[in-house]
């Protein structure tokens, strides 16, 4: 199915860290550069140079990650890149005409997933500010004859969606790689309809990380060093203006570590993270 090979290690070197300064932009664009290698390359999210330390196929990791069998076997092939921690659709409630919005689409699993749930009257829009994955997901699309699928080149800090204009939000294990995560919910806000709501599956921590694997370039685009607390996490919803903010689920991520070493600094990182479901709602 999938091609799992690591990303090269001219993507994310070893040992490499963010200067204490770096800017948002700098680490967008770090982040950029590595998931380019994955649109192109094939590579998991769990690539040896990315942290999880083994490589995980995209099938292995859909399983693990909470999607059904009917689910896995709608999802073109071209899109499953090994990429997530959750499946936030389980609790967004999807309906027949709703215009989905997914902040972090990729290669665009959950965006085609979503597309079929809101049916020919409705739509799915993907944003993302990797080119390489828009090229691929839009290919996906034409491929497989999906019209009620767009895919928008963008940052989920400054959404090129209008306001008041979507039903449901979903996100995949994406917030957490946003160096401005307040932003990002006060844009999610902006474009859902009154009563609208929103779906995250992410990871966050639940124990604070050393200063030094908080630097680490690897464990930033692995999901892991960029995560904010659980409760941080939850009140940046709520200061946002989102309300009934409720953890829908939540378990351990250990997806491609149980083979590093039980010693080893990054995996005692994973253990510090926990993946989370969490449902908002924007007020009526």
């Amino acid at each position: 199915m999938n091609d799992s090979r690591s990303i090269p290690v001219n993507v994310v070197p070893s040992g490499a860290t963010f200067d204490t300064d770096a800017t948002p932009d700098a680490v967008r664009d770090t982040v950029r550069e590595r998931y380019a290698a994955v649109a192109t390359g094939g590579t998991s999210c769990c690539g040896s140079s990315c942290g999880c330390g083994t490589p995980v196929d995209g099938d292995t990791l859909l399983a693990a990650i909470g999607y059904d069998s009917a689910q896995a076997g709608a999802i073109p092939e071209e899109s499953n890149l090994g990429l997530g921690c959750g499946n936030p659709l389980a609790f967004a409630e999807v309906k027949a005409g709703d215009t989905v919005l997914d902040l972090g689409s990729g290669a665009g699993i959950d965006c085609f997933l979503a597309a079929k749930a809101a049916g020919p009257a409705g739509r799915a829009i993907g944003v993302d500010m990797t080119p390489e994955m828009i090229t691929r997901a839009r290919d996906t699309a034409i491929r497989h004859g999906y019209g009620n699928v767009e895919f928008r080149l963008g940052e989920i800090e400054h959404l090129p969606v209008a306001d008041h204009s979507v039903d449901v939000i979903i996100s995949n294990c994406v917030v957490n790689l946003s160096p401005e995560k307040s932003q990002v919910f006060r844009e999610a806000l902006r474009v859902l309809k009154p009563g609208g709501r929103l779906l995250v599956s992410d990871l966050v921590l639940n124990r604070p990380l050393d200063p030094d694997l908080q630097r680490s370039v690897a464990l930033y685009v692995g999901c892991v060093a960029g995560a904010a607390q659980k409760e941080d996490y939850l009140a940046l919803m709520s200061d946002a203006g989102f309300a009934d903010v409720t953890v829908m689920a939540e378990d351990g991520y250990t997806v491609g570590a149980e083979q590093m070493p039980a010693d080893d600094p990054e995996r005692r990182a994973f253990e510090s993270v926990v993946s989370v479901k969490v449902r908002a709602l924007k007020p009526a």
